[in-house]
Parts: structure tokens; sequence; C-alpha cells
């Protein structure tokens, strides 16, 4: 992984959190506020998410994958804000971020055979896919199961990794292939 910094959501991610949740259009984000964490020293990434349902990209990176992201849901600005006083440049109040807000909620998972959701956040550490109902053309879906946490096909995963290299680490979910052994813990950031 490189080394960058990450942008943090906030007050932000409580709102974004309650509409994944209730799906509400009143819930809907139009605007979200992040500030730097990290060195400030180091670079800002270009994939700085720092949570596994709030996919944040550049603008760079988000023209590029632009028409590849649209049917998973709209970029939505994220306007930077000084987490530090001492640090005034980090809020520059522009929206060279956007986050990708993935409203596409698919019933795919197999519950059988999946490891059961958490209950405080509904992670699925072990999910297990049913492939005729995998949305193999979306970029990005989430689940009803975890509504929190945003998975991405494998097609998205190259695309990414194609354009921010050591930026992102792709950990493998589930795979049709008996031969990939999926990350043991894939929302362990």
């Amino acid at each position: 992984m490189g080394e960058f910094r990450t942008l943090l959501l906030g007050g932000s991610l409580r709102r974004l959190i309650r509409w994944q949740i209730t799906g509400s259009v009143t819930d809907l984000p139009s605007l979200f506020s992040g500030s730097w964490d990290g060195n400030p020293g180091r670079r800002k990434g270009e994939f700085p998410s720092g949570c596994p349902g709030a996919p944040i990209l550049s603008r760079r990176v988000a023209d590029l994958l632009a028409a590849d992201l649209s049917e998973s849901g709209p970029f939505v600005p994220v306007v930077i804000e000084a987490a530090d006083p001492a640090f005034p440049a980090d809020a520059d109040g522009s929206d060279d971020y956007v986050l990708h807000l993935v409203e596409q909620v698919v019933d795919c998972l197999d519950t059988r055979r999946s490891s059961k959701p958490k209950k405080t956040t509904g992670e699925v550490t072990k999910a297990v896919f049913r492939a005729e109902a995998l949305p193999v053309g979306l970029a990005a879906f989430r689940v009803p199961e975890f509504r929190g946490g945003v998975y991405w096909n494998g097609w998205a995963v190259d695309r990414l990794t194609e354009l921010l290299g050591d930026d992102i680490e792709a950990r493998l979910v589930w795979s049709e292939d008996p031969s990939a052994t999926p990350h043991p813990a894939p929302w362990g950031f």
C-alpha cells in the first residue's frame, strides 16, 4: 500500500449510514463534508476512503470511471474542511473529491452459506453470493443484510487498481472459482 492520507467524513458519515439503512429520500445526502487524516507531510490519496460503505474518489479518478460507475449510483461532492486549525491549507473548500453513493441494493447473498451479519453493524465476514443473482453489470452494489458495506465486482476492481496501483488494496470477498481464496477479514481496514 502507498503512503497517503485518508479523508474522514465525520458527521457526514452518520447521514450516509442513516440513508443506507432507511433508504429514505429525506435522508439522502446531497453534499458531504470531510477532513484529512494522517501525516500532513504525506500526499492526499485518490481513493482516500476510511469506511467500506463510503467510497471516496478524487475528481480525476471519478471522471475517468464515470461511465463505469454511473449505474451503481451518483457522485456526491465532498467539501474539505480543516480537521486541525494548525493546518488550514487542508480546508480549501473544494470539491476535488466525490463520494460514490452506491444506491443499488441487490438481494444476491446466499444467507445459508454466508456468515450471519454482525448485530451492531450488519457486517458479513464471509459472503457467499448466488451467482445467478449477482449483478455483474454493476461496478458496485450493496446487499440488504449489510447495507453499510459496498461490494465491488471484479472488473471494477481491475479498473480501480489499474488507475490507482498501490493506493488501493483489493480484497477478494467471494469467487465462483474454488481455487480462489477469499480474504479472511475483508472489512478489516
